[in-house]
């Protein structure tokens, strides 16, 4: 059995597609107005917002745990709109030895469709897979759809 997995999911959002790159690059600190019962908070630890190297530090909640992750922004592609992120502290790492989170956006027309990419190694066999965070990625996605289409 691989230690190495990737995770993708993707959902339709009818909300305008560059915004919601724009927040994901640039105004992630947003995200707890948004989706305040998974986001507690974003902060910028070092550099600054929308650019890679930056240093970004979360707090969140993942099924009723208060969790931390400090991430650097590895890549960001506008032309394909996407943002990785590296985790490189935090609680994740308590379970993978890596763990890099890839939000990514196609414009369709009037709708978009968001792609959530989760690439990471675990520590061991006995590690689930990230499912539980994916799903609030997807919940957040949708959340900030409702919040963008009011």
């Amino acid at each position: 059995m691989s230690l190495r997995g990737k995770l993708v999911s993707q959902v339709e959002i009818k909300s305008d597609g560059d915004v919601f790159h724009y927040l994901f690059r640039y105004k992630l600190h947003h995200l707890s107005n948004v989706s305040p019962d998974i986001v507690q908070s974003v902060e910028l630890h070092d550099g600054e917002w929308g650019t890679v190297g930056s240093v970004i530090f979360s707090n969140y909640t993942l099924d009723g745990k208060e969790e931390v992750a400090k991430q650097i922004i590895e890549a960001i592609d506008e032309e394909r709109r996407s943002v990785t992120y590296k985790v490189i502290e935090g609680h994740l790492l308590e379970s993978y030895k890596t763990f890099s989170i890839t939000v990514h956006v196609d414009i369709h027309g009037e709708s978009s469709l968001v792609t959530w990419t989760f690439d990471y190694e675990k520590l061991n066999e006995t590690i689930p897979d990230p499912n539980k965070l994916m799903d609030a990625a997807l919940k957040v996605t949708q959340e900030i759809e409702t919040h963008h289409l009011k």
